[in-house]
């Protein structure tokens, strides 16, 4: 599961263009998480992390680069992002970590309690009104949330409460971009953020190469030449279907308004299932599927209903005298 790293100022409307890109990213980002999956008993996990944040660099400072645009920023917003790209490190190393244990659908399903979870800290971080209808719809939210949890916990013990702790950093992660995000080229920013994660986890990973055969950690840290040739190719794809779907995220929104790729991005899970089904051979059980449509069928309903507020509020302005 990604998130847009920015709101781009309006241009002319192409929502036609902005959905498709939106699709990609639908498709993109769980295939990823796949190839994740494959190398999560192969590779230790900061790794995989490290590898994709290079990718990152490499992908997006070319872009930088030809665009001349800043690498460096002052200021608070150097805090932010520095914040920012740790949340996304730990996110990533979740996720990542999750997908050694749960089915790639039950995984993202579980992560996408996410708008659940903005709503609860804009109501206490940021002081937004939250009214009874976004209250039910969370608790419905949550309660299929459980759902898919419940026989993954049974299976697999506390791994199945990762995507949660995914869902969380990324709600914070998404506050934070919300502050610097006009601050800010999205392309820089990305970039930017991959070299900064690399600098963290270099040392980490150089560190790991030093623990004793057997250590608890050898799975985490550290840094092993893949054996296969298939695992070059696989670590290639998790770093350019990273990058390139939180490009396509930001791109679409270019294109068209987020309220209506907003829903869209729901189309993630069934797109999950397909391709876990075609690579893993795993399909939800009936209480994790029922747990999904209600996640699902909560969220667009927080999402829709948000959208009829918004409407509302230009047409009320405009009555008053």
């Amino acid at each position: 599961m990604s998130a847009s790293s920015a709101i781009s100022p309006a241009h002319s409307d192409r929502p036609v263009l902005g959905i498709l890109l939106m699709l990609g990213f639908c498709i993109s980002a769980p295939a990823g998480d796949a190839f994740a999956k494959i190398l999560g008993d192969r590779l230790p996990l900061l790794e995989l992390v490290m590898v994709r944040f290079a990718a990152q660099v490499i992908l997006l400072g070319p872009l930088v680069w030809l665009r001349h645009l800043p690498w460096r920023s002052t200021g608070p917003v150097t805090w932010l992002i520095l914040v920012r790209t740790v949340l996304h490190i730990l996110g990533i190393g979740m996720m990542f970590t999750a997908l050694r244990y749960l089915p790639l659908a039950d995984a993202i399903a579980i992560a996408f309690v996410m708008p659940f979870i903005m709503l609860i800290l804009g109501y206490f971080v940021l002081n937004e009104t939250i009214g009874l209808h976004r209250i039910i719809a969370c608790l419905i939210g949550f309660i299929g949330t459980l759902l898919v949890v419940q026989p993954s916990f049974a299976e697999v013990g506390w791994p199945a409460l990762l995507p949660l702790g995914v869902a969380l950093d990324f709600a914070l992660f998404m506050m934070v971009t919300r502050q610097i995000a006009r601050k800010t080229d999205p392309i820089a920013l990305q970039a930017v953020s991959g070299v900064l994660a690399l600098l963290i986890l270099a040392p980490l990973t150089v560190a790991g190469t030093f623990l004793p055969e057997g250590n608890t950690l050898s799975g985490t840290l550290g840094f092993i030449l893949p054996e296969q040739t298939s695992s070059y190719l696989f670590l290639f794809l998790i770093g350019f279907l990273g990058t390139i779907g939180h490009l396509l995220m930001t791109w679409s929104l270019r294109y068209a308004p987020s309220a209506t790729l907003a829903p869209m991005q729901y189309l993630e899970i069934p797109f999950a299932t397909i391709i876990g089904w075609l690579i893993f051979r795993d399909v939800p059980d009936g209480l994790a599927a029922t747990g999904i449509c209600i996640t699902v069928a909560a969220g667009l309903y927080i999402i829709f209903r948000e959208q009829a507020i918004a409407r509302a509020a230009p047409a009320s302005q405009s009555k008053q005298p």
